[in-house]
């Protein structure tokens, strides 16, 4: 028999898909991060024809294991923005070049049955990217990240995600870390500088999502 908990996730990774097709998105169902590895692979890639590539910050995206594939694929020159060998400097010049690429990989941190991407940045390059930029963006998101609405998503990223994220930086110093939630702080240290939310992919086709039906990144 089906495990309860896939086939519960499975209709609501269904009913999240047509609402994304709905608003634009290319949207796609993956029942474990490898599966969401052969759809960029063996489906988006050679549609698109990407010959550049860049990502921004993702547990998610990490987990599934693209990354190293770009990095090593000798005909997509990879623009890599989390490189601790270079300066801050030239991380941040690399994150502005990212806007030029053909294809940028990146998480979300919340996904709405409305078919609505959520997010809050603190440097910004990642939603930046997400709205303007690269030709191409792709969005991999766990089940766990699917939520109601807007609000639901706002308070699901301020009193979980963010306080969680800041938690995995142990130089951060913001009031959430030992509240465990929101504090609307002032620190220097604040993550939770930037809200994007899109409604709809434009141009149609551009933002592909790929829904993992597993519970991932934060």
């Amino acid at each position: 028999m089906d495990d309860p908990r896939e086939h519960y996730g499975r209709l609501r990774l269904e009913k999240c898909r047509q609402a994304l097709e709905k608003n634009h998105f290319e949207a796609y169902i993956a029942e474990t991060p490898a599966a969401a590895k052969e759809i960029i692979l063996g489906q988006i890639l050679p549609k698109i024809g990407a010959r550049t590539a860049s990502w921004g910050d993702s547990m998610t995206l990490q987990a599934v294991g693209i990354l190293d594939e770009l990095r090593s694929n000798p005909e997509i020159d990879f623009l890599e923005t989390f490189d601790q060998s270079v300066s801050r400097a030239e991380v941040i010049e690399r994150r502005r070049k990212a806007f030029l690429v053909d294809l940028f990989l990146t998480g979300t941190n919340a996904v709405t049955e409305t078919g609505m991407l959520v997010n809050l940045d603190q440097v910004g390059n990642r939603v930046a990217a997400l709205t303007f930029g690269p030709r191409h963006v792709v969005i991999t998101v766990g089940r766990n990240k699917i939520v109601a609405d807007l609000d639901e998503a706002m308070k699901r990223i301020k009193d979980y995600a963010a306080p969680v994220n800041a938690m995995r930086h142990p130089d951060l110093k913001t009031p959430c870390v030992k509240t465990s939630y929101c504090m609307d702080c002032k620190s220097p240290d604040r993550i939770c500088n930037t809200w994007v939310i899109t409604e709809k992919s434009y141009p149609p086709g551009r933002i592909k999502v790929i829904l993992i039906n597993r519970e991932m990144g934060l």
